[in-house]
Order: structure tokens, then C-alpha cells, then sequence
């Protein structure tokens, strides 16, 4: 599934609908920390992409869609900027310059590559069974799951 975002701070709120109107299909309940991680996540990614570059950007998400105690969700941002994306570190009384800290902090694993003129950010994150939780097990991510998402289609929005 993926939305096309325009350049504009008003995306930001329209991507968080959208990435909460797809949880409605997914084997994620909305109530679901992992949810609320999610469009979190979502929000400051399309922030990053739409404040730092001012071009369009490409927001994917690929989530389970069968009910499983165990699953990756992989967020993906696409955008038309070649430079990298630096984690800034700021004081207590700056506004923004957290995005990426944040991912960093809240996801399994993240990271980014270069893609044609652009750059895509991704970010995977686990649900995990209490069982596994509490060994640190952790279902298969990383380039199974990207490799699950890439066989899903696109949805047109």
C-alpha cells in the first residue's frame, strides 16, 4: 500500500489518517501499542520528508494481513532527496530536530538507501508474543519482510 505526498506540513495529518484507515485491514487493531507506534513513526518520517526536502515523497507501508501473535510491519518514506538523513541530538527547549531519534528509540531496525534520484527511509517493527518477549526472540524482519511487502500491491490513493 503506498499514498503519494505532496510538499506540504498538511500531508503530515493526511498520511496519519491514511496509515490509521489501512490498521482498519490489517491483522493490527487500532488500540494496539503497536499501532500508536506506527502512526507515530508515520508522522515524523512524512515530517522529515516534507519540512527537509520540499518535494513530493512516497509513504508504504506493508502490514500483515492474517492474525498472528508474531509479525514485522515495514514503513518505508520515498523521497527526491539525495542527502542522507543525520539523527540531530537537541536541547530540552528545541521544537523539532527529534524525528529521527525517535525511530531510532522506537523501532527494531531502520535504516536507508539510495533509490534512483532519491533516498527511501525505512523502519520495521516487530510484534512479538510474550513468550518471545521476554527472551528477546524476534520474528523473521529485515529482508524477508521486505520481500513479503514487495509482493503486495499497491493501492492508489
Amino acid at each position: 500500500m503506498q499514498l503519494e505526498i505532496r510538499p506540504d506540513p498538511a500531508e503530515v495529518g493526511r498520511a496519519r489518517r491514511w496509515a490509521r484507515a489501512r490498521l482498519a485491514g490489517s491483522a493490527i487493531a487500532a488500540d494496539e501499542p503497536l499501532a500508536e507506534t506506527l502512526i507515530l513513526i508515520v508522522s515524523e518520517l512524512v515530517t522529515n520528508a516534507v519540512v527537509h526536502t520540499g518535494r513530493p515523497a512516497v509513504l508504504r507501508l506493508c502490514l500483515p494481513q492474517a492474525p498472528a501473535e508474531e509479525a514485522t510491519v515495514r514503513l518505508e518514506v520515498t523521497d527526491g532527496s539525495t542527502r542522507a538523513p543525520v539523527p540531530r541530538w537537541t536541547d530540552g527547549d528545541e521544537t523539532g530536530g527529534r524525528g529521527l531519534a525517535l525511530v531510532d528509540g522506537l523501532a527494531d531496525r531502520w535504516g536507508w538507501n539510495r533509490e534512483g534520484a532519491g533516498k527511501r527511509i525505512w523502519c520495521e517493527l516487530d510484534r512479538r508474543d510474550a513468550s518471545h518477549a521476554a527472551t528477546g526472540a524476534r520474528p523473521e524482519g529485515g529482508a524477508a519482510a521486505y520481500q513479503a511487502c514487495e509482493k503486495l500491491a499497491y493501492e492508489a490513493v
